[in-house]
């Protein structure tokens, strides 16, 4: 406390009189001490939630301690809010943001709602589906609205389908001023030939002052729009500046791509995960993913930039300040996972603003802030090269030197579970077929492990970073997964079922495999549909979406028909009739395709690999060190014959405060936990109504604390929710 005491204060003791000096310093003591209480509130922007990753800087960190290591005992359900509108599959990754004691967050069906952020109660929604009558209700995941104000005027922005949707603060109904009657179509002002593809945003924009700088989620194949970054202003609508993820002409990094045509042909490389800003520079931060297709580049030789790149652009005009790749010619859809961190790390005496970005395949890329370059050496390292016919796999990949992976980044035979002789016997059979031992062997038909796999680990749940000890917070997967390719063999003939199936290997098998089967969890089975369904319900789901399926209005209506009666098998249909093939003669179509995203597993659905299996990590950017390293998560009936806790896979990231806590959900136990930020000693655990795989966000409403996480489940095969439960000291 001694340290927070001004000059003023210290000023005035020295004008007592020497008698009193003792008695009214102590009293001074005890105003100050009830003032520091509330002083974050008026001066620290880390006690305040109101942007996605609680500030600008994504550091996901809260300077409030009224919960702390001392009172955690004390920690109870403050409020639960129930959306009412989930389903099977439905998830929430939403991270609400807190702006004057109101509460923003999304539910399953994107209906956006505030809250009173102390009660729990509604004050408005606003479903979007009715405002745009269904068409563009794909629900899909979101991860949070953005908010605005100029005075008077405050707004929510949130994507819907395809839609950019501007939203008055205080009442929930559209702002008639934004755009077309309160929306923006993101297919529009894209720089491209076509305006009819998949396209939506889950993650919130970001506000640079009047301007909302907005990424894209997009689809993983040859049909991938590009992935373009674009800045709005807020007030009208308009499009601001647009930055060429796929360079035009004459554009840097057009270059690294041989066919000089690809910003024609090739999407992706797009922004999905967030941003982050320093706002006093004026940079935008800008994480991006792979271009499609994602496992086959024989039709994208080269480096690819701008995808699997940090971009620092000019927030304001979005002019391109530096870049770094963290992956060359990526194959195994190697996306940056969230928005990064921004960071201070002393080195050789000298503090250096950096961005600490967090990566898929387990490194954490430290940059300097303002020109890109690594504070400490990157080493380019060679990689497997025997890669699928006519493919050019690139030969070096950069690998962190600093700070330490904070995961395992290489599966072997050694490393096969081995909770239990039949377990390793299980995996062993599986294992020996396939290549293993590097996390860059390329994709082949022979199959190999991916590990780290698809979903990291790192993940969209992003890293806490508490800025008082230079210590990241991130939790990780240590799921494998299995890759194989196939070649796309099109189906012979030219009705409406063969040009389905050939639709289907291009759109469809990456989720639901080229088997129709599903993997058990996220993909369902799509066999036997028409059972369930009818032919015209099929037709209305390709169009508008459906749970977590995205719409694919962007292909021809005869394709559409084409994917239902391959789907439905409808082949002695009489209304079947031969389809014109050059409908959709412009898409690309690749040579080969996976057969699946697969996770590596046992038949009782144990990762194949050794635990843990769900780790959470604490990193010193100080020393590059790991601290602490401790299991996230549980398998009860494990732990019950002894095994230690293994962790599970994990989805959602951590909080850390000044409190001397971690704050996460994520886990497939479903439970909500509190750690020790210093030892990762678990304190505290409570079992929530559904899976928690979202970051919670930490803030505080009339002098109290709560932290707040969405319980959308419906991830790993567990059930949905609808919830959003608050906790506070009781």
């Amino acid at each position: 406390m001694i340290n927070k005491i001004t000059s003023t204060p210290l000023r005035i003791i020295h004008q007592i009189p020497p008698m009193k000096t003792s008695f009214t310093f102590v009293l001074i003591c005890i105003a100050l001490f009830f003032t520091n209480l509330s002083e974050p509130l008026k001066t620290s922007p880390y006690s305040r939630w109101e942007h996605y990753g609680g500030t600008k800087d994504a550091a996901r960190y809260s300077s409030l301690q009224q919960i702390n290591k001392n009172n955690i005992d004390s920690l109870a359900v403050a409020w639960e809010y129930h959306t009412g509108d989930n389903s099977k599959y439905s998830q929430i990754q939403c991270q609400p943001i807190v702006i004057d004691g109101v509460l923003f967050g999304t539910s399953p069906q994107l209906k956006v709602f505030a809250l009173d952020a102390a009660t729990g109660q509604e004050r408005w929604h606003a479903n979007l589906s009715e405002f745009w009558k269904g068409a563009y209700s794909w629900a899909g995941t979101n991860r949070g609205v953005t908010y605005w104000e100029e005075g008077t005027d405050k707004r929510i922005l949130v994507a819907a389908g395809n839609f950019l949707v501007c939203l008055n603060a205080n009442t929930g109904k559209p702002v008639e001023s934004f755009g077309e009657a309160g929306r923006i179509d993101l297919q529009k002002d894209l720089d491209y030939h076509k305006e009819n593809f998949f396209i939506v945003s889950n993650t919130p924009g970001i506000v640079y002052k009047d301007l909302i700088i907005m990424g894209m989620r997009l689809s993983e194949g040859l049909d991938a729009a590009p992935g373009h970054v674009r800045a709005y202003n807020i007030k009208t609508g308009k499009r601001a500046w647009i930055f060429h993820t796929v360079p035009h002409p004459g554009e840097k990094g057009y270059e690294t791509w041989k066919d000089k045509t690809a910003w024609k042909t090739h999407g992706a490389a797009n922004n999905w995960a967030g941003m982050s800003l320093d706002e006093k520079r004026g940079i935008v931060y800008v994480p991006t993913g792979s271009t499609g297709y994602d496992f086959y580049g024989a039709d994208r030789k080269g480096a690819n930039l701008f995808a699997n790149c940090i971009l620092a652009l000019d927030a304001a005009t979005g002019k391109r300040l530096w870049h770094y790749q963290v992956v060359h010619h990526d194959l195994w859809d190697k996306d940056l996972p969230a928005n990064p961190n921004l960071v201070t790390i002393k080195k050789d005496g000298k503090n250096i603003d950096a961005i600490a970005q967090i990566s898929k395949h387990g490194y954490v890329f430290v940059l300097d802030r303002v020109t890109g370059k690594s504070i400490y050496p990157i080493n380019e390292t060679r990689v497997p090269q025997q890669g699928l016919p006519n493919e050019e796999v690139w030969p070096t990949q950069p690998i962190p030197s600093w700070p330490a992976a904070f995961m395992r980044t290489r599966f072997t035979e050694r490393d096969i579970i081995d909770i239990s002789p039949a377990h390793h016997a299980e995996i062993l059979e599986q294992f020996k077929p396939l290549k293993s031992g590097s996390d860059f062997i390329p994709p082949s038909e022979q199959g190999h492990v991916l590990f780290p796999g698809f979903d990291g680990g790192g993940e969209w749940g992003g890293a806490s970073f508490d800025p008082t000890a230079n210590v990241m917070y991130v939790n990780a997967n240590e799921m494998p997964w299995i890759v194989k390719m196939t070649q796309n063999k099109k189906a012979v003939g030219s009705g409406l079922v063969a040009r389905g199936s050939n639709l289907y290997a291009n759109n469809c098998a990456n989720c639901h495999g080229l088997n129709r089967k599903g993997n058990g969890g996220s993909f369902p089975s799509l066999l036997n549909l028409g059972l369930r369904f009818k032919p015209e319900q099929v037709a209305a789901y390709l169009n508008t979406g459906k749970g977590a399926m995205p719409s694919f209005k962007h292909l021809p209506d005869q394709d559409r028909a084409a994917l239902v009666a391959f789907l439905l098998d409808l082949k002695n249909d009489s209304n079947q009739k031969e389809v014109e093939t050059t409908a959709n003669a412009d898409q690309l179509v690749s040579e080969y395709v996976m057969t699946g995203y697969n996770r590596f597993v046992t038949k009782d659905g144990y990762p194949a690999i050794k635990p843990p299996w769900g780790t959470l990590n604490a990193i010193s950017l100080n020393s590059g060190k790991i601290l602490w390293k401790v299991p996230l998560g549980e398998f009860e009936e494990l732990t019950k014959k002894g095994i230690p806790k293994t962790g599970t896979e994990n989805y959602g990231g951590p909080v850390s405060t000044a409190g001397g806590l971690l704050f996460i959900g994520a886990s497939k136990d479903e439970y909500f936990r509190v750690f020790d930020k210093k030892t990762g000693q678990e304190l505290y655990k409570h079992k929530l109504p559904a899976g928690g795989y979202a970051t919670p966000a930490c803030y505080q409403v009339n002098g109290k604390q709560y932290v707040v996480i969405a319980c959308g489940g419906g991830k790993m095969g567990t059930k949905s929710g609808d919830s959003y439960v608050a906790f506070a000291l009781k």
